[in-house]
């Protein structure tokens, strides 16, 4: 395995070591010790599948204090373009994003740690979508940025036309409306 810096530097993409022969391939989706060992350490508490179909746009996501959530994320079938928002005041990258091509193909996967918002937008004709958490899922607590907020210039690699979003996605408020996390108290490490 091995892990590759972004340009925020706690956004890490993990390239799995896969092991492949006539009859497919294997590898290490989690490994506790070998993630801590590269600086990935979390108790995964809830695992998520999603299927969705080309231009599905999933986010801009995230769970206010006291579940705020880590994930790690990879596509099982298919590709996504993923990307993370630091959305901690303060911080020396916050506003800015992260994007990186996940696919079945590459077996990327990305880890987005407490204190960003996610999302993702189909590119393949489907994908299949798997994450860990490291905290529950707390609908009380779930907050959302528009996607196409021009403040955070994110280029989702897919027409608007062809985008399709769930009836929340598309009232999220934009990014200057967010409730954000302070970087300086580290409430949503918590």
């Amino acid at each position: 395995m091995k892990i590759l810096d972004t340009a925020i530097a706690e956004v890490k993409i993990v390239v799995p070591q896969v092991f492949g022969d006539e009859r497919g391939y294997f590898f290490e989706s989690w490994n506790d010790a070998k993630y801590a060992e590269a600086g990935i350490n979390c108790s995964w508490v809830q695992d998520n599948e999603s299927k969705s179909r080309f231009g599905v746009l999933r986010g801009l996501h995230y769970q206010a204090a006291p579940y705020t959530q880590a994930k790690l994320v990879r596509v099982i079938e298919g590709a996504v373009l993923d990307v993370a928002v630091d959305i901690r005041k303060n911080s020396p990258t916050f506003g800015k994003h992260v994007a990186v091509e996940l696919s079945a193909e590459n077996k990327y996967q990305l880890f987005i740690p407490r204190g960003f918002a996610h999302g993702f937008v189909v590119l393949s004709e489907s994908a299949v979508f798997a994450y860990k958490c490291d905290n529950i899922y707390m609908p009380s607590h779930e907050r959302g940025i528009a996607f196409d907020d021009p403040a955070l210039g994110i280029d989702w690699k897919v027409n608007l036309s062809e985008y399709t979003l769930s009836a929340k996605d598309m009232k999220n408020p934009l990014f200057a409306d967010a409730e954000v996390f302070d970087y300086t108290n580290k409430e949503y490490l918590q």
